[in-house]
């Protein structure tokens, strides 16, 4: 049997392999680091921007189904206002049903609401305050051709899950006069002469 041969590498040999491996380890963590801080803040804002575009969307379809209601369809049009809504606005909004109710039958009022802008205003995590502007054409007894109507709505709205639902809903300003505050545009009274705005 001959005997086992063992190498053994000479010690300037043996550090320079350690001195490499550690800067190899060195260069890892350096770029995971320059990757953490730069990428990490763009990862937010992408969060940030989906979460904004996402509120904008909900409030838009909110805005039209607040402003869209139709005294053949009234009770569809009115869950997906109750559908969309919570806490304090919900609670008002469901109140005042029945006295909306008898306006939009007794008029036989059909509201379209359509938006033309969306702005953020505020947003956090949880909550978002939305300005919407709202076009809708009104048409009842007494104007069978439809009655533009333009409004600016500022709505607060609260996260829930996934969605985003107005806590509260303010018109900024309108056309006309409403009625008890944030009543639909199709509850509006029906003009007592042809032209003639309440």
């Amino acid at each position: 049997m001959s005997p086992a041969t063992v190498r053994v590498s000479p010690p300037g040999r043996r550090a320079g392999t350690v001195a490499l491996a550690l800067l190899l380890v060195l260069a890892v963590l350096g770029a995971t680091f320059v990757l953490a801080t730069r990428l990490g803040p763009l990862l937010d804002r992408r969060g940030t921007d989906e979460r904004r575009a996402q509120v904008l969307q909900q409030a838009k379809q909110h805005a039209v189904n607040f402003t869209t209601l139709d005294f053949e369809s009234f009770d569809e049009d009115v869950e997906l206002v109750l559908d969309g809504s919570t806490g304090a606005f919900r609670e008002q909004f469901r109140a005042g049903v029945d006295d909306v109710r008898d306006l939009v039958t007794q008029n036989e009022s059909r509201s379209v609401g359509t938006v033309r802008e969306a702005a953020l205003v505020s947003d956090d995590d949880d909550s978002a305050r939305v300005l919407v502007v709202v076009d809708t054409e009104v048409t009842n007894v007494a104007t069978q051709t439809p009655v533009p109507r333009h409004y600016r709505i500022q709505m607060d709205l609260t996260r829930t899950g996934d969605s985003w639902l107005v806590s509260e809903l303010t018109f900024v300003s309108s056309q006309v006069e409403l009625p008890g505050g944030a009543t639909p545009p199709a509850a509006e009274p029906a003009p007592t002469t042809s032209g003639a705005t309440p």
